[in-house]
Order: structure tokens, then C-alpha cells, then sequence
């Protein structure tokens, strides 16, 4: 499970490593949780890479009421291709989510304290991602959403928790956004090197936003 993350690094260099000539500034965020706006890479209508702002919480087409985005934060790998909900926009509508490091919770002698985790090379990433274009059919309102693809926990981060988010970097994103049918194994089984340290459990408190939410609070791991 992914359900809290960070995005803090100049949006338009972050978005030119994933292909995007140009961006607009998005806000440094420390605490990113479901239900809020995402800054991702999608493919436009003439296949160009572009940066664009979706709801976090992937709402179906289908969906008579937005609220099953609440549900839908993440989109595990192994069915993602099957599961009505996600089949569609994995064939169709893949995005690239930015990021800098993502929370989880450890339960440590019964205290579930959280972490921090990034890439060892402290270098920004992109999150395997869905997204879905939703529109009322009583109303005006319309909604773009997405939703973050997991898998199992690699032998590091299945210290912390069984399950992870499928992290992407420049090679295997392009490969995303281009349609790969056999990159979620491929990435599942290779992902790349993570450092984690534990932090203050302001982070648990999503009106909580500062960067000093990423500041360790004991020894890291690598």
C-alpha cells in the first residue's frame, strides 16, 4: 500500500527527466494524502508527454458516484490488468506520478511509528500510475483521478511492509507510458535501491505540511 507521499523537487526539472519540454510549478509537498491533487506525466493527443494535475483516488468512467475514488488510492500490479475497475486505463491511460519519497507505517513493540523512504541516491522518481476522466451524468462536474500501481515488497522494504509501490526512473518509465504489457514483472522483480529513516508522527496528520516532516528520528537503513 502507498497511501502518503512527498513531491518537493522543482517540477519542471523533475518532469524534463521523464520527457516534458515544459511545466508549470507545482508546490513543494510534504505530506500528500488520497483525495488530494497529484502532479503526473500522461501522454496528450498527439502522444507528447505533459504534466498534468489529477485527483488522488481513481473514479471509473462508469462509476454512478465519485466517492469510490476514496477506496481506490492504489491498484495492485498482479490484477491491475483483469480488475474491471483498472483494466481500461492500464491498456489505455497510464500516467507517471511524481515523487521524492513515500511514507509507511512499521509496528514496532506495538507502536506503529512511520518512515520515510526514497531512492538511495536521493535523486527524484515516478510512481507506476492509472488515471480516468469522470463525468457526471446529472451534472457539470467532471473529475480527473488516479491511482498509484503496488506490488510485493522487495527483500529491503519488506522490513517495513509487504507491499510497495512500483517506482519508476527514465528507462522504465518511457516504457510505461508507452504501453509495456510485461514491465510490471519485469520492475517487480528488479526495483532499484531504497534508503529509509523513521520520522516524527506529525506525518500522521494530513493537515499537517512542512519539510521537516522528512527529518529523521533515528538511524536510517540502507
Amino acid at each position: 500500500m502507498c497511501g502518503r507521499f512527498a513531491f518537493y523537487s522543482p517540477s519542471e526539472a523533475t518532469a524534463a527527466l521523464f520527457g516534458v519540454e515544459s511545466a508549470p510549478d507545482v508546490q513543494a509537498r510534504y505530506n500528500i494524502a488520497p483525495t488530494q491533487f497529484i502532479a503526473a506525466i500522461r501522454h496528450d493527443e498527439e502522444r507528447h508527454p505533459e504534466l498534468a494535475m489529477f485527483r488522488w483516488g481513481l473514479v471509473p468512467s462508469w462509476a454512478k458516484d465519485p466517492s469510490i475514488g476514496n477506496r481506490m488510492i492504489n491498484a495492485r500490479a498482479e490484477t491491475v490488468a483483469e480488475k474491471p475497475s483498472f483494466r481500461t486505463a492500464y491498456r489505455k491511460r497510464r500516467c507517471l506520478i511524481l515523487a521524492d519519497g513515500f511514507y509507511e507505517w512499521h509496528t514496532d513493540a506495538g507502536v506503529k511509528i512511520p518512515w520515510f523512504i526514497s531512492l538511495a541516491s536521493g535523486e527524484p522518481f515516478a510512481f507506476a500510475g492509472l488515471w480516468e476522466h469522470w463525468q457526471s451524468k446529472e451534472t457539470d462536474e467532471s473529475l480527473q483521478t488516479t491511482t498509484i500501481v503496488t506490488t510485493a515488497a522487495n527483500d529491503f522494504l519488506s522490513q517495513l511492509h509487504h507491499r510497495m509501490p512500483v517506482v519508476l526512473e527514465a528507462e522504465t518509465a518511457t516504457r510505461w507510458l508507452a504501453g509495456d504489457m510485461d514491465l510490471l514483472d519485469e520492475v517487480s522483480a528488479n526495483s532499484p535501491r531504497f534508503q529509509a529513516w523513521p520520522v516524527d508522527r506529525m506525518v500522521n496528520n494530513a493537515r499537517n505540511e512542512a519539510p521537516e516532516l522528512i527529518d529523521a528520528a533515528g538511524d536510517a537503513i540502507s
